[in-house]
């Protein structure tokens, strides 16, 4: 691994991921798609930085508390985020906006973790893949 841990890239990918969620319910319906689409695949770009930059059992810690924090952030979408929103001191619509941007980067970053990490897992089994010559002899490695 490299000696950076690519803290940047994973702040990168979160208010990515933040913003596209913000900006899938604040742009008209035509043009948000297309901007969130494109800021989740910049996130997901900035995740994959850094998860090729720590090893695994940090990237899985990392899930592990991603996952976590999403499930903590749910019980506001079950009650509803204008309920949750009056609830807290301050604007209504700038705590639906920074719940929605707060489940979209837990949930994207999730996932994006997990799967990187699934990826490396897969990566790290070392499938042994017959050769050619001993599946046509009907020998099996």
């Amino acid at each position: 691994m490299q000696a950076r841990s690519g803290r940047l890239h994973l702040a990168v990918s979160f208010a990515l991921f933040a913003t596209a969620g913000v900006t899938n319910t604040a742009i008209t319906v035509s043009v948000r798609a297309v901007v969130a689409t494109a800021l989740s695949v910049a996130g997901v770009y900035a995740l994959a930085h850094y998860a090729r930059r720590v090893d695994r059992g940090r990237l899985a810690r990392r899930s592990l508390a991603l996952w976590v924090a999403f499930l903590a952030i749910t019980p506001a979408h079950v009650v509803g985020l204008e309920t949750a929103a009056a609830l807290v001191p301050g604007a209504s619509g700038v705590v639906v906006l920074a719940l929605t941007g707060l489940t979209w980067t837990t949930m994207l970053a999730a996932l994006g973790t997990t799967a990187f990490l699934g990826f490396r897992e897969y990566g790290a089994i070392g499938a042994k893949v017959p050769e050619d010559r001993s599946v046509e002899n009907g020998y099996d490695l």
